[in-house]
């Protein structure tokens, strides 16, 4: 039973395209990675938790703005920093596009 060269290249051809039509379903298969999966759990998981302190917060300062006890640089503070919380997505997004990242 000799192996002929032709017969072996025939195969060789029929490996090849047979990774060819696999590797880009290999290619495309790590089109997510795991740091950015994971970046996107912690950021869901964070807002989970910050909406509730920031309503209580929001709610805590008016009460104390109709109280007539806080000044109004923590209530600008707060409402900015809520601000940037929530729109950390859109800021970075607008960032990015400035840098043409």
């Amino acid at each position: 039973m000799a192996v002929t060269r032709s017969r072996l290249r025939a195969e060789r051809g029929v490996l090849l395209a047979g990774l060819s039509l696999t590797l880009p379903t290999l290619v495309f298969a790590q089109a997510t990675s795991p740091f950015l999966t994971g970046a996107n759990a912690l950021q869901t998981n964070i807002l989970a938790w910050l909406t509730p302190i920031a309503i209580i917060l929001v709610m805590v300062l008016g009460a104390m703005a109709m109280a007539n006890r806080i000044s109004w640089g923590w209530c600008i503070a707060a409402i900015l920093g809520i601000a940037i919380s929530f729109g950390s997505t859109q800021i970075v997004t607008w960032v990015r596009g400035m840098f043409g990242v």
